[in-house]
């Protein structure tokens, strides 16, 4: 099946089939002089223009008019998910026939087809449903009239368009966006609206017309044809539904990647040590780091979304994980500097006891060597050996604990191993869940 068939449309004798297909060369025997304006003048269109243009043509009033409608989606523009919206560039082709309308190519020096201003000839009310501002572009001027009463209406539109964003795997997301055909008033008994073609042909023509896709990957277009129900009127409607993919590459790497590397910091930063308060405030500094990408994140998802889309679940999880390691931090140094408090106050009360010893110690062995009588000079001296042996004893023991490491020092060593070794567990695996999430 040929793009180019599509372009234009061959007008059969009777019935209500349309296909596009190359028009054929006009027959035009030798010395005939008709013209347009011949078959125009044969209708009456310029004279009878009410009889034409005022009422719907059918012949039977009680028989509905078959409109066949042809969609191209030309250029997806752009796709707002804040807002919810869908634009886009599109071809619609209507089709239809006119029961008032009938000539003869042999009388007409072989004349099939006619082209004339649009107002002359009446049009189906058809709009679509999701439409949420007017068009800008001009309607074409003309509609296409074949000689068995087929007419075309050809327009191009840059459609704004509502469109129910599911953005729970973004950025690696499929949008579906649905544009919904009806008439304005006519109910299902006067107007019956077919879809031109299959899904797979139109879906072709539109990939090989796409002129551009924003950050989107065209899919295919669905069609449906259906009866609804709008303000308690039966209608009948033809529903193209858009599927594309975004193109997440860039969203990997100016946030997923960005977000990922500062928790891969965060992990480097049980290297540095605790006893400085440096380890404290990089911490916080990528803390603010992934605060300020969820900012962003917020200014790109809408509000209204049923689930919370995983992007947000994964920011969430790691800033969630970085507290975790910065409330660790902050307990593991309020630990430490309680130690090293314990540690100074005994530092001090040795000194002290030392100096008292160093002071005394001299005293006392005066007064002892004066009162010492030659008979008690040997007992006496053992009992100073005792004291003095005691004394030093104590400093020495002293000096051996200063030089340990202290107890909540110990215990610190052993939360930072244990947190560390849990840490990078739970960080495995939450990573590993978003994988299998976005991916499935």
């Amino acid at each position: 099946m040929k793009l180019s068939g599509f372009l234009f449309l061959l007008l059969f004798t009777g019935g209500n089939t349309y296909v596009f297909v190359e028009p054929e060369e006009p027959f035009n025997p030798e010395g005939c002089n008709k013209t347009n304006w011949d078959v125009i003048q044969h209708l009456n269109l310029t004279r009878n223009k009410d009889k034409f243009a005022m009422t719907r043509p059918a012949k039977n009033g009680r028989t509905a008019t078959e409109v066949t409608l042809a969609l191209l989606l030309y250029a997806i523009l752009d796709v707002q998910e804040k807002e919810q919206k869908f634009i886009s560039y599109v071809w619609i082709d209507l089709l239809w026939k006119n029961d008032l309308i009938h000539w003869e190519p042999s009388e007409f020096c072989g004349i099939k087809t006619l082209f004339i201003p649009a107002q002359l000839l009446w049009q189906p009310d058809i709009t679509i449903e999701e439409r949420t501002e007017r068009d800008k572009a001009t309607d074409s001027p003309y509609i296409g009239v074949g000689y068995n009463g087929d007419i075309l209406l050809r327009n191009d539109m840059v459609l704004v368009t509502t469109c129910k964003m599911q953005i729970y795997k973004f950025p690696f997301d499929i949008q579906s966006c649905n544009l919904s055909f009806k008439s304005i008033i006519h109910r299902e008994e006067q107007i019956m609206l077919v879809e031109y073609g299959d899904q797979n042909s139109t879906t072709e023509w539109s990939q090989d017309i796409m002129r551009t896709q924003s950050d989107w990957l065209f899919i295919n277009i669905q069609s449906t044809n259906k009866s609804a129900i709008n303000f308690e009127i039966p209608q009948s409607m033809v529903v193209y539904t858009v599927n594309m993919k975004r193109r997440s590459i860039l969203y990997v790497v100016n946030f997923i990647l960005p977000v990922l590397l500062f928790l891969c910091l965060d992990l480097a930063s049980f290297m540095i040590s605790d006893s400085g308060g440096e380890k404290l405030s990089f911490k916080v500094t990528v803390l603010l780091a992934v605060t300020v990408m969820q900012l962003i994140l917020n200014e790109i998802l809408p509000s209204t979304s049923d689930r919370i889309p995983l992007i947000a679940t994964y920011c969430t999880g790691i800033f969630g994980l970085m507290m975790l390691s910065l409330l660790e931090t902050i307990l593991v140094m309020y630990l430490m500097e309680k130690d090293s408090a314990s540690q100074d106050n005994n530092a001090d009360m040795n000194t002290f006891l030392h100096c008292d010893v160093s002071r005394e110690m001299p005293s006392e062995l005066l007064l002892m060597a004066k009162q010492a009588s030659s008979s008690q000079l040997t007992e006496e001296s053992q009992d100073f050996e005792k004291e003095v042996m005691k004394s030093l004893a104590m400093l020495l023991s002293s000096r051996k604990e200063e030089g340990k490491t202290g107890y909540w020092t110990r215990v610190t060593q052993i939360i930072n191993k244990v947190f560390f070794i849990s840490y990078v567990i739970t960080v495995t695996l939450f990573l590993t869940y978003m994988y299998y999430s976005w991916n499935n």
